[in-house]
C-alpha cells in the first residue's frame, strides 16, 4: 500500500518510528489519513504540522506523556482538540525579525486553511486571544488558541526589558516554507516534495526564536506578567495541547486518583457547553545570563496538557467549537507557579 501523505510528511520530520507512533496515538479523520499522491492538500499539511507539534510537546511534558501512554495502553486514542500559542506585540513595528504579535502565525495559518473563529479579550492578563479553526476540517484538524501580549500596556521598565529579550527574535521560515505557503494560499495544495522541505521550517516557528534572556530582564518581566516570563523561556512553543474527552470531570478525577497534579476547578463557559481543566505545568530547567555574564540555571514552568469537553450547540446541531474568555484566563494560571 502506498504511504499516505500524512505519514510521509510526519516521517520527513520525525522519522518513521515516531511518525507511526503519532498516527497510532491520534484519532484522525479518514480524509486526513487516506490522501496519497504527489500533491498534498492544505488540510493534510495542517494535520502533519499539528502532529509534529503534539510529538514535541509529549517530549517536554512528562505528565501529559504519562496520560497519553495510559490511553494507548487501553487501546484508546486521543482526540486532539487544540493547541495554544503565546506571542508578543510591541506598540509599533515587528518583534525582532518576526512580524508583530499574531502575524508571525497568521501568515502560516491562513494559507493552510485556518480562519479566525473567535476573539477573546484577556484584559486581566493584558493580552488578546483569538481562535483559529480549519475551514475544511473544523472538527478534525486541531484549532489554535493564539494569544498576543500587549507590551505597551505595561510599565516603561517592562517595555525596555521586553525589547531586549524579544527584540532578538529570528525568523525561521526559509525559501521552501514561503514557497509552499504561497502554493497553499493560491491553490489549496502544494507538491509534496516541496511540503516535505517546508514542514521542518514551519514547525520551527513554534519554538524559542529569541536569544537567551538576561536574568534581570526575566525578573522584570515576571514581576508584572507571568505570561511574559513564560514566553521569555518557552517562546512560541506549544503552551499546551488539549484532549477532547467525553466527560472532563470524570477524566480529571481519574487523574487525581493516580496522583497527578490537576487543576482544582473545572472551567465552565458562559454557555455551559464547554468545560476545561488541565494538569499543572511541568517544570523545566532553563538557562539565563547572569550579571557577570555567566550562565544561571533556574527551574521554571514549562508547558502542560489540557482536557476539554464540548457539547452540541442546540442552535446549530453541531459541536460547540468556541472558547471562552473566563475559561482561558483560568487555564493560563497553569504556568504561573514559577520558582526562583
Amino acid at each position: 500500500m502506498a504511504q499516505s501523505n500524512l505519514e510521509r510528511l510526519l516521517s520527513a520530520v520525525l522519522g518513521a518510528d515516531a511518525a507511526a507512533d503519532v498516527l497510532a496515538t491520534l484519532d484522525l479523520e479518514p480524509a486526513l489519513t487516506e490522501e496519497a499522491g504527489e500533491t498534498v492538500s492544505r488540510g493534510v499539511f495542517a494535520m502533519a504540522m499539528n502532529g509534529v507539534l503534539f510529538h514535541d510537546l509529549m517530549g517536554r511534558v512528562p505528565t501529559g506523556a504519562a496520560y497519553v501512554g495510559d490511553r494507548k495502553a487501553q487501546d484508546e486514542r486521543v482526540v486532539f482538540d487544540h493547541g495554544a500559542l503565546r506571542t508578543v506585540r510591541f506598540a509599533d513595528g515587528p518583534t525582532g525579525a518576526l512580524p508583530g504579535g499574531i502575524e508571525a502565525f497568521t501568515r502560516i495559518f491562513e494559507p493552510l486553511g485556518y480562519h479566525q473563529a473567535g476573539l477573546y479579550p484577556l484584559d486581566r492578563l493584558k493580552m488578546t486571544g483569538r481562535a483559529y479553526a480549519h475551514l475544511d476540517h473544523p472538527e478534525g484538524v486541531p484549532q489554535f488558541f493564539l494569544s498576543e501580549l500587549h507590551v505597551d500596556r505595561f510599565s516603561p521598565e517592562f517595555q525596555a526589558a521586553a525589547q531586549r529579550v524579544f527584540g532578538t527574535s529570528k525568523d525561521p521560515l526559509g525559501d521552501e516554507a514561503r514557497e509552499a505557503l504561497a502554493a497553499f494560499a493560491k491553490d489549496g495544495q502544494a507538491p509534496i516534495s516541496l511540503a516535505e522541505k517546508a514542514l521542518p521550517q514551519i514547525t520551527g516557528a513554534f519554538a524559542v526564536t529569541h536569544d537567551v534572556p538576561a536574568l534581570g530582564d526575566y525578573q522584570t518581566l515576571k514581576a508584572e506578567s507571568a505570561e511574559a516570563a513564560w514566553i521569555a523561556t518557552e517562546g512560541a512553543s506549544f503552551n499546551h495541547a488539549t484532549d477532547r474527552v467525553a466527560d472532563v470531570e470524570a477524566t480529571a478525577e481519574g487523574q487525581r486518583q493516580l496522583g497527578r497534579a490537576v487543576k482544582d476547578k473545572i472551567e465552565i463557559s458562559g454557555s455551559g457547553r464547554v468545560r476545561q481543566t488541565a494538569f499543572r505545568a511541568d517544570h523545566v530547567d532553563r538557562t539565563f545570563i547572569g550579571e557577570g555574564g555567566g550562565e544561571v540555571v533556574l527551574k521554571v514552568p514549562g508547558s502542560f496538557y489540557e482536557f476539554i469537553t464540548r457539547d452540541i450547540d442546540p442552535t446549530t446541531g453541531r459541536m460547540d467549537l468556541a472558547f471562552d474568555t473566563g475559561n482561558a484566563q483560568g487555564i493560563f494560571k497553569m504556568t504561573q507557579a514559577a520558582s526562583m
